[in-house]
């Protein structure tokens, strides 16, 4: 913490400030400090008392010792984050300490030798406030967001084929964002022409024929005038066939002629159209199973799989799902006219632990409805829907889980070969263990462990 004379220099913006420190008495030094600046600061002296100054508001930006038990600063951060998408965190650490794992799970936009001086703090405050606010434009400039490994490879693809003429196939669940996907691409694409988007699940044989292609007046009954169809209007832009697994067998023909020549003749006309268009395809189902099938022809699925993007679903990167949420909350707050700057404690808990069987557009709905809903500057567990506010208190979904159940194998074998090893004494094998026979029954009660069935009973 900053010792010693403190700088009278003026302060900018005034900001509210958490100072979080095990040292409650040099927190509370350093938040006074920068109330004299003109902050609005406060101190914590651990987890506990930090979530309470955030039920009373949400603050601006943290600081806070990375050195705290049981991982207190990453629930912090995420607490503070989750309260206000905006707010900055600066992690507090001990010079030449190897604060590695926690920073991984703390995510710092600035970081902070602790007993700095004053103008390092206020240094790292501005590079915090800098880092928040880079991150708000990268995420307004891309529509797919999200910092899981598998969303960034695909961003990375997406960034080394946007400019090639390649044809995409996007793939993966409903409500996982591939129509954003496609929109990226064109983006980054650097084509003068339109976005052209056609479901094709939303159109019978005929009207998807006549929507793509065109027609001319007296094709069919209720075509009174020549009509110029979405691979016309999407020359020299991209054109995204969604659903395109749904395409019956005599359009998947014609489909593939097009994509093969890029021509087409309009519905019940003559004339040969040459277009220039990206083709950005997609779809929910497996077209591998369906080659097998006989429902999808083998050679345009060859002819589409040229470069395949899966989007994963939103239970495989649960930690997405809060910065997500935050992106959703400031544009409905925005659209609502609404001073909403986050979630309480409980809401992102629950948001996090939900399985979101619909996927991101599932979360978007969520946190609609939380906005509109709320009451309060920050939206709470029964503002969500029922489904997602009873998530809280499960186990987490995704990657935690699967964790969780990987290593309780091995914490189960510890116990047995200690328990072997002791002859099945259970002091002597919480002693061999590093832990007390209390600590020992609760494990064995947790990982479904009867003694009486596993070895003699001491």
């Amino acid at each position: 913490m900053p010792v010693g004379p403190r700088l009278a220099s003026p302060a900018p913006a005034t900001a509210r400030i958490l100072v979080v420190d095990d040292d409650r008495r040099a927190a509370s030094g350093l938040a006074q400090w920068l109330c004299g600046l003109g902050h609005h600061a406060s101190a914590a002296g651990g987890v506990a008392e930090a979530l309470q100054a955030l039920g009373r508001g949400p603050c601006d930006a943290c600081l806070v010792d990375a050195a705290l038990p049981d991982a207190g600063a990453a629930q912090i951060a995420k607490a503070v984050r989750a309260a206000h998408a905006s707010a900055a965190v600066v992690a507090l650490v001990v010079p030449g300490a190897d604060h590695t794992p926690t920073l991984a799970l703390l995510r710092p936009d600035a970081i902070l030798p602790q007993r700095a001086a004053d103008a390092a703090v206020l240094a790292a405050l501005d590079e915090a406030r800098t880092a928040v606010a880079a991150r708000a434009a990268d995420a307004a400039s891309c529509p797919v967001l999200g910092g899981h490994p598998s969303i960034r490879r695909v961003l990375d693809v997406v960034e080394r084929i946007a400019t090639t003429p390649a044809t995409v196939l996007v793939t993966g669940e409903s409500g996982t964002g591939k129509s954003l996907l496609a929109r990226l691409i064109h983006d980054r694409s650097r084509r003068v022409g339109r976005f052209v988007e056609v479901a094709c699940g939303s159109l019978s044989e005929t009207l998807l024929e006549s929507e793509l292609f065109g027609h001319v007046a007296g094709a069919f009954t209720g075509a009174t005038s020549d009509r110029s169809g979405r691979f016309l209007q999407a020359d020299g832009g991209t054109l995204f066939l969604d659903e395109i697994a749904t395409a019956s067998p005599a359009l998947q023909v014609k489909l593939l002629r097009v994509l093969q020549q890029m021509r087409f003749e309009p519905v019940g006309g003559s004339h040969t159209h040459t277009v220039d268009a990206r083709i950005v395809l997609a779809t929910n189902d497996d077209l591998g199973r369906l080659v097998a099938a006989g429902r999808f022809r083998e050679d345009l699925f060859w002819r589409i799989n040229v470069v395949t993007l899966e989007m994963p679903p939103l239970r495989a990167r649960t930690g997405d799902v809060l910065p997500l949420a935050a992106h959703f909350l400031a544009r409905v707050a925005a659209r609502a006219g609404r001073p909403v700057t986050g979630f309480t404690a409980e809401a992102a808990e629950a948001l996090e632990r939900h399985t979101w069987p619909g996927n991101v557009r599932e979360l978007e709905h969520a946190v609609e409805r939380g906005v509109f809903l709320g009451r309060g500057p920050l939206v709470e567990l029964a503002d969500l829907p029922a489904p997602v506010a009873a998530a809280r208190g499960r186990e987490p979904a995704g990657e935690a889980a699967p964790l969780k159940r990987a290593l309780a194998a091995p914490e189960r074998q510890l116990i047995i070969d200690a328990l072997e090893k002791s002859g099945w004494r259970r002091d002597a094998a919480a002693k061999a263990l590093g832990i007390n026979r209390t600590t020992l029954y609760k494990k064995l009660k947790r990982l479904g462990m009867d003694l009486a069935t596993l070895g003699p009973t001491p």
